[in-house]
């Protein structure tokens, strides 16, 4: 099972969707003051109020988690992990379009500049790893069916 390069892709996918989820995504400034602090689950104003507006990225990144690490243990349903791969890229994606939304709809109300952190490019690579395992998984079904026509 873990000896396969697509449950360690998967893996790796599931590891930083939830480092993702728990790291401030970025700030939002003003005349060079810090005046909120983005979070994938809160804002984070500078009177120390919090805001639970942007929930959907964390929500995005938590289920993208959750199917990467479920379909490390669907070795032997080959078809069930390419869907699952499928659907967890479908939902990375899915976290950058509310991400850009947020970044838009937050900084029109405070007329704010936004600088993003570094952890924002975690989604990114995960989805360039769960590219890679529906790759390795589709290699996989290849082989098992041409062993089939050979029996």
């Amino acid at each position: 099972m873990i000896q396969r390069i697509q449950s360690v892709y998967l893996l790796l996918i599931t590891a930083l969707c939830i480092w993702a989820a728990s790291a401030p995504v970025g700030v939002f400034t003003q005349d060079g003051l810090p005046v909120a602090e983005m979070n994938n689950l809160w804002l984070t104003y500078a009177d120390g109020v919090r805001s639970y507006a942007p929930w959907a990225m964390f929500v995005l990144l938590a289920l993208a988690a959750l199917l990467s690490f479920t379909a490390i243990f669907l070795f032997r349903r080959r078809m069930l992990q390419v869907r699952l791969c499928i659907f967890t890229g479908l939902l990375l994606i899915g976290y950058y379009i509310a991400y850009g939304a947020f970044i838009y709809i937050i900084g029109q109300q405070s007329e704010a500049s936004f600088t993003l952190s570094w952890t924002t490019s975690f989604p990114a690579v995960s989805l360039i790893l769960t590219y890679l395992a529906f790759r390795a998984v589709m290699r996989d079904e290849l082989i098992v069916r041409s062993l089939d026509r050979l029996r």
